[in-house]
């Protein structure tokens, strides 16, 4: 690593704190089943965390999206990369984002999603920068962290692919 990481979130805080959104989810869908939805790649880590710490019944599906060209710029294009692999139809659907920020894909997303006729569709992130919000539409419904608006990495984020793998959200510093 040649980068500095100031670390922003402790291992120990992500974990205890997605044991609380768990304990959340457990509370509100009590007799029911969720369906998760993992935004790639960045989600992965927090989506299989948290799906560790449901009692209720879990299923899972993957999706891929983009809204970036070749930079690092929002191109402000969704782009659907990888779809999902299951119909949403009546499933009680719980979208679990790494990061939410601008709020233009989740807001494209839960458009397309909706169309599918899930029986309930609700947002789930790790991180949330609601300052960068353009899509005030795009309500969280569950938030394990509101941080300031600076580059963060690990538990799924990455610089340039590096630093996905870290057990704690730091911040990439110049």
């Amino acid at each position: 690593m040649t980068d500095k990481i100031r670390v922003l979130l402790t291992e120990e805080e992500v974990n205890a704190r997605i044991s609380e959104i768990a304990s959340m989810i457990n509370e509100d869908y009590a007799g029911r089943q969720v369906h998760l939805i993992c935004i790639l790649k960045g989600g992965v880590f927090f989506t299989c965390e948290l799906a560790k710490r449901l009692t209720i019944p879990v299923s899972l599906d993957f999706m891929s999206v983009s809204s970036y060209g070749s930079g690092t710029k929002s191109s402000g294009v969704v782009k659907i990369i990888k779809d999902l692999d299951e119909p949403l139809e009546g499933k009680e659907v719980i979208i679990v984002e790494d990061i939410i920020d601008s709020g233009r894909t989740l807001a494209y997303l839960m458009e397309i999603l909706k169309q599918r006729n899930p029986r309930s569709i609700e947002l789930c992130t790790l991180l949330d920068k609601p300052e960068r919000r353009v899509k005030k539409q795009v309500q969280v419904k569950y938030t394990c962290f509101t941080i300031p608006d600076e580059f963060v990495v690990g538990y799924g984020l990455d610089y340039d692919q590096k630093y996905r793998n870290l057990p704690y959200i730091g911040v990439v510093e110049q």
